[in-house]
């Protein structure tokens, strides 16, 4: 039976800066549980199953049945499910299978768990799509399809049924362009079929907006491997396996492939954002003249000194975030390039252990979140809901885990050398998961502020004292450094370039990919944070304060939409966004009264109320606005 391990680790490959505080892993214990608590977890499988086309999101039950009435960690964290995205998995397993680590890091259970949860996720129509409510496009077919091969999954109805969405709808051929790359890794289509990713661009100088550098921390830090890759031309290793699948990936023989027809050929499920013609000309320019130039003598010696920065930036990236990296995206990259770079290194042993920071267990099997779990954020928004009760006094133990979590995950330093690597100040900060993560978040340091606040004015012999005031200034001279020139905050730094340069996404499936736009919640997250902060300590940095203030609340009433709410982009999505937006501007002095910006908004809310008493909103409602 599974079990949940919480802030343990240890050996030789596995770092931490505070002993693994928030570290959530699932472990298979044959011993564990007892024969009703086993049939038990088979129930809820079974029925998870049985309703997949029902319900496609799980209750996270094996977690909640192990905890029982006591959901809270040990460490004083609420562990939790943070998935839904299908294509994590696979490229989990690809660069497990890559680096010849599949079978070391995943066990029997492992895989067989892994395996239920894509087959629980297949559509009816055989094909997966790119999160588990989607229909079914040919990036999130292709790739979990190849995962069911990697793993030993032979001929059976859901893989037949995949294969044949696959093919009745262009083949791997048409799998927009991350996939393209994925495969490229694995031997399973070609680098000649992808459009250039030139390591060369690395080597601009960095006041020029087209530096990566200035591009948002996701985009720039998953296209930072890619390039590596391409640069390289890696290629995994041709297995059996591999050379089975190329075979059933394509509607025709792999030796036959049109690899400059398939470069730009997207399946219509997954083409959202079709390129205009102006990015047509720039990637045309890039294969046809940019790369072929970039390869000949002498200029190709640049490619060898962009690779080997490229690798200076990867083992920043990795050490740290203490090998977790900032998304299990260009941790499964920097894996790769790990080891290409050297198949023995330390890096890559390194990386191993933390695969398992990703894995979830719930009824609907193994999964991978997209993050390392979301325990500081979440916490944050317990404690605040604790103290708005008059329950306090009955809940002392619970708060004090709690307060001593959150203190304890405050990110204490800077990371060093972080100007050369265009890292973002973190002293004082929070991420979105642990201290060990090491990512600076603005609105996740905002929320982390405000329960410390609150749990200030409780008795420190129920909850625990309170932090030092100097870590508090230092939260506050990290919220202050994110502001962007308009008073805005934007998530994981500064906005740091124009809005132009979303003409280089390449990305058929992903929109506004470049740039770290400002957002109502994270503004309003700061602006509640510091208007806290300012009304118990009024004298520190109270004209920026003050100014900061002014900017936030106006952007916030600026960016509302003539319907009354605002468009989140964190959550689903109009109700998300305008509960950030009424609380920023509640913070800031606004009432119903005197802010027409709170009227129309609650007429908004009051609109959208269903007959039910409640309200609902569709995840649609974040791309059709």
């Amino acid at each position: 039976m599974w079990r949940l391990k919480v802030s343990e680790g240890g050996g030789p490959w596995l770092r931490s800066v505070n002993n693994f505080l928030g570290r959530a892993v699932w472990e298979f214990d044959p011993d564990y549980g007892t024969p009703e608590e086993r049939a038990e977890v088979e129930r809820v499988r079974r029925e998870f199953t049985d309703r997949r086309f029902e319900k496609k999101e799980s209750q996270d039950l094996l977690m909640r049945m192990q905890q029982h009435s006591a959901l809270q960690a040990h460490d004083g964290h609420w562990a939790g499910d943070f998935s839904g995205i299908l294509f994590i998995m696979p490229i989990l397993i690809f660069a497990l299978h890559v680096t010849g680590s599949l079978n070391t890091v995943l066990s029997t259970e492992h895989r067989h768990e892994i395996c239920r949860y894509i087959y629980n996720h297949q559509n009816e129509d055989g094909g997966w799509g790119t999160q588990v409510l989607g229909p079914s496009t040919m990036f999130g077919s292709c790739l979990n399809y190849v995962t069911l091969r990697l793993l030993g999954e032979v001929e059976n109805d859901a893989l037949t049924k995949g294969h044949a969405w696959i093919l009745l709808r262009g083949s791997a051929t048409a799998i927009p362009q991350w996939g393209k790359i994925w495969l490229s890794v694995v031997g399973l289509y070609e680098w000649s079929g992808n459009n250039s990713i030139i390591p060369e661009l690395w080597l601009v100088p960095h006041f020029l907006p087209i530096h990566p550098g200035r591009f948002w921390c996701f985009c720039r830090l998953v296209y930072m491997p890619m390039s590596y890759l391409y640069g390289k031309k890696f290629v995994g290793p041709i297995t059996p396996t591999i050379v089975a699948i190329r075979e059933e990936l394509y509607s025709v023989s792999y030796s036959e492939i049109d690899w400059n027809k398939a470069r730009d050929t997207c399946a219509k499920e997954d083409l959202r954002y079709p390129r205009s013609l102006l990015q047509n000309v720039i990637w045309t320019c890039l294969n046809k003249f940019v790369e072929p130039v970039l390869n000949c003598w002498p200029i190709n010696k640049l490619r060898d000194t962009a690779l080997k920065n490229l690798m200076k930036h990867i083992h920043y990236e990795d050490e740290s975030t203490k090998y977790i990296g900032v998304c299990p995206i260009n941790k499964a990259l920097d894996m790769i390039c790990c080891w290409s770079e050297d198949p023995n290194s330390d890096a890559l042993k390194l990386h191993l252990p933390r695969i398992y920071d990703y894995l979830w267990l719930a009824e609907d099997g193994m999964k991978a979140q997209v993050y390392d779990g979301c325990q500081s954020w979440e916490l944050a928004f317990i404690v605040q809901a604790y103290c708005s009760t008059d329950l306090v006094n009955e809940f002392g133990p619970t708060l004090r885990k709690a307060h001593e979590f959150i203190k304890s995950s405050q990110v204490l330093e800077n990371h060093p050398n972080s100007e050369a690597y265009y890292r973002h100040r973190s002293k004082g900060s929070w991420t979105l998961s642990t201290a060990d993560n090491g990512w600076s978040v603005s609105d996740c340091t905002a929320e982390a502020l405000k329960a410390l606040l609150l749990l200030s004015k409780i008795s420190p012999n129920l909850v625990g004292g309170p932090m030092k005031g100097e870590r508090l200034h230092d939260a506050v001279d990290c919220l202050l450094s994110f502001m962007n020139k308009d008073g805005t905050f934007s998530t994981y730094e500064c906005k740091r370039t124009t809005s132009l340069l979303e003409v280089l996404n390449p990305s058929e499936s992903f929109l506004n990919i470049i740039v770290d736009y400002p957002s109502v919640e994270c503004t309003s997250s700061v602006l509640q944070a510091l208007i806290m902060f300012k009304e118990l300590y009024p004298g520190y940095r109270k004209e920026e304060i003050g100014k900061c203030i002014k900017n936030a609340s106006k952007f916030i009433e600026d960016k509302q939409r003539k319907d009354g709410s605002w468009f989140g982009t964190w959550g689903i999505c109009f109700t998300y966004g305008t509960f950030f937006g009424v609380k920023g501007l509640i913070a800031s002095g606004r009432t119903y009264e005197n802010s027409s910006s709170i009227r129309k908004a609650c007429n908004f809310l009051l609109s959208k109320q269903r007959s039910t008493g409640g309200w609902g909103e569709s995840y649609l409602s974040s791309e059709t606005e």
